[in-house]
């Protein structure tokens, strides 16, 4: 299900309907939202590569750059993935047509440990999620997933951690979905800024 309007112009109807920010910010960032109703549709790869293009670009300390994407997008590609994603997640996720796991060095190049990896491929996973949101596509981070496992699966070697595995598709109709996903299939909503932003100090 494509967007009907420019997620940079204004809000879909049904962001509107869940999501009102409290200072002007660019409707592109709440139109973005983790859905889980996918179509079969395919995702041309010049979307995807620029999907992908634009997570390359998020920054990183030192511009280390530790974040890797394991991309399955063919059949036998994605029946691999499936197989270490748990019940829950497998039975809605296994319906998207690409799955990318997220993945980074905790290593820098010279050996040193890089504590900074996973804030850094956070950051990476940010920018994957709002080009997708540009293209009219949707995207879903799981952390439910069997990591040894996709870690053996994928040959990832022991200094990456395995961070997410994302979903990238088209929305679907959400009555495709079990009856219990169905009521959560909407944009979720966010806390009041003022129990998460602090001038100066954290205060009760």
């Amino acid at each position: 299900m494509s967007l009907t309007v420019k997620p940079v112009e204004k809000l879909t109807s049904e962001v509107k309907e869940y999501r009102k920010a409290e200072h002007s910010v660019s409707p592109l960032f709440l139109n973005r939202w983790s859905p889980r109703a996918y179509s079969d549709e395919k995702i041309s790869d010049d979307d995807l590569y620029s999907i992908l293009e634009a997570a390359h670009w998020a920054p990183s300390a030192f511009n280390d750059q530790p974040w890797r994407f394991i991309v399955a997008k063919t059949e036998p590609q994605l029946k691999i993935f499936h197989e270490f994603l748990n019940p829950f997640n497998r039975a809605w996720a296994e319906k998207a047509p690409v799955l990318v796991l997220v993945a980074s060095s905790n290593r820098r190049e010279n050996g040193d440990p890089n504590e900074a990896h996973a804030f850094d491929s956070g950051a990476a996973w940010g920018y994957l999620a709002i080009q997708a949101t540009l293209l009219g596509l949707s995207t879903h981070a799981i952390g439910g997933f069997d990591k040894e496992n996709a870690r053996n699966l994928l040959n990832v070697p022991d200094d990456f951690d395995l961070h997410a595995v994302i979903t990238i598709g088209y929305r679907g109709e959400k009555e495709a979905l079990d009856k219990n996903l169905q009521e959560r299939e909407n944009p979720s909503t966010r806390k009041a800024l003022k129990e998460v932003v602090f001038e100066g100090a954290i205060t009760s």
